[in-house]
């Protein structure tokens, strides 16, 4: 984000269904099918490519792997050297 002349970094929110879902052994397919959700959907949230997170998706996910949201996603705080 930029502030007047000022870049401001935030950190981030990192995904981590990739290492959940491999974790458990489960594969795209599947999970999509046990949370009802579209495999393309699924799969742009193990890449980290979502744009806005949706909360139902994320409970529905939690719901599919029987986990906790902080097991889910997590922030990273920004590197301000």
């Amino acid at each position: 984000m930029v502030i007047g002349m000022k870049e401001i970094n935030f950190g981030e929110i990192r995904i981590k269904l990739e290492d959940i879902r491999k974790a458990q052994n489960i594969s795209i397919n599947k999970l999509a099918f046990r949370a009802e959700l579209q495999r393309s959907q699924v799969r742009s949230y193990c890449n980290n490519t979502v744009q806005r997170l949706d909360t139902a998706v994320l409970a529905r996910l939690c719901y599919a792997l029987d986990c906790k949201i902080t097991d889910l996603i997590e922030y990273i705080p920004p590197n301000n050297d």
